[in-house]
């Protein structure tokens, strides 16, 4: 079987963290044997072989100049809530060119499939090749294109005419499946297909608090509490940096390794300033992935704290919360989304109503009080992952959709 791919975002060199579900989805599909070919939209800092893990990687040029290449990559939406303005500006050059690239691509690698990541705006030329060419169409939804298509009638119009051309699609939570279909998709031909983790990449003995002091001028003995992920609303960074003060309080020495990056750097730099918890807090930046890995292995509290920010937009399944399962910790998560399609409360970990500050200090310092409980969810949330959320798993699943999409 071959697939042809198209997608806007994907780790933008080896070790990058920008949508590394992307990488593995495309390299576990040809792990079972198929070939794969991926489309996507050039990017100034884009260093990859031009095959990686058996993937083709192929890039295109859409813009006039470099200064408007900033169509995807987590770069389009001003903290994942709207567009910015020189995206909608590019969107007029980088729309056709995907449909160009495409239409390329089906010429000289003859695919049986066409599987376009992100429902909005890469269902839109995918839509148009598959009519023209007559090659299957299958559609991903990630978390912020549902969002993106709820968001008016000309979107939900484009999204509803992409659902009756595509004959399978795939939603990474139970929430986005619902939604999906509210805007049009079949119910016969939609299923809910989370996420997997590099189960090997994350190792719960991995715990090493001498590099995180060396590292990061952390207190070995310190209680630490960690959280990843784009500094972008749907995050609820915002949550946890308010839950703080609590947490100072029932836990002494707490320090939070804030790990990302994004258009909110300064207003949560402005949040602890005016909080004075400055002292509790590291924020090092974007982390390269193997770092990110151990940064989550030594702690002692895991936390995603996501919520829906201001246009719905919420993220479908957090990667960085199955990471956090897969490495063995304690995890602190929001009862939204896909969050709780893989964790039950109380035996993969703890989960809080999303946006509440108190709740979520509640629950961590639970934890730190009881750390043989803390454990012990964490070994659940490692068993949930190796016992049905791997990639291999996810990606056998998916196969087996193309499967029956070339049966119709």
């Amino acid at each position: 079987m071959r697939v042809l791919m198209v997608a806007t975002s994907y780790p933008k060199f080896p070790g990058d963290t920008t949508a590394p579900f992307i990488q593995e989805i495309a390299a576990g599909v040809v792990a079972h044997g198929h070939d794969v070919r991926i489309v996507l939209p050039n990017h100034r800092s884009f260093k990859h072989q031009s095959t990686e893990r058996g993937v083709e990687l192929v890039t295109f040029r859409y813009a006039p100049h470099s200064l408007l290449e900033v169509w995807g990559y987590a770069e389009s939406l001003r903290a994942d809530v709207g567009l910015k303005q020189t995206a909608l500006l590019t969107a007029v050059f980088a729309l056709p060119a995907t449909y160009i690239a495409l239409r390329n691509h089906i010429r000289t690698f003859q695919p049986d499939i066409i599987h376009a990541h992100w429902l909005l705006p890469n269902g839109l030329p995918a839509m148009i090749a598959s009519q023209l060419y007559g090659i299957p169409l299958v559609i991903s939804m990630h978390g912020s294109d549902v969002a993106m298509a709820e968001r008016n009638t000309v979107f939900r119009s484009f999204a509803k005419r992409i659902f009756l051309q595509s004959r399978m699609n795939t939603a990474c939570s139970g929430d986005l499946h619902r939604r999906a279909i509210a805007l049009g998709a079949r119910p016969t031909d939609t299923h809910v297909l989370p996420y997997g983790v590099a189960v090997d990449a994350f190792d719960p003995d991995a715990r090493n608090r001498t590099w995180i002091h060396q590292r990061f001028g952390i207190d070995e003995a310190a209680p630490l509490i960690v959280a990843v992920g784009r500094f972008v609303y749907k995050k609820g960074f915002q949550t946890l940096i308010d839950a703080l003060t609590h947490i100072r309080t029932c836990v002494p020495g707490v320090r939070l390794l804030l790990v990302g990056y994004g258009d909110l750097q300064h207003e949560y730099e402005h949040q602890i300033a005016s909080l004075g918890v400055q002292d509790l807090v590291v924020m090092p930046g974007q982390l390269l992935r193997d770092d990110v890995a151990r940064a989550i292995a030594s702690a002692d509290i895991y936390c995603v704290p996501s919520v829906h920010d201001e246009s719905g937009n919420v993220d479908g399944l957090p990667n960085s919360l199955l990471e956090g399962m897969a490495a063995g910790r304690a995890v602190v998560a929001s009862a939204i989304a896909g969050i709780p399609d893989v964790i039950t409360h109380g035996v993969h970990g703890l989960l809080v109503p999303e946006g509440d500050a108190d709740a979520l200090a509640t629950a961590i310092c639970q934890l730190v009080d009881a750390p043989s409980y803390a454990q012990e969810l964490g070994r659940q949330a490692r068993h949930r992952i190796v016992d049905e959320l791997t990639w291999e798993h996810t990606t056998a699943m998916l196969v087996s959709y193309y499967q029956e999409v070339l049966q119709q």
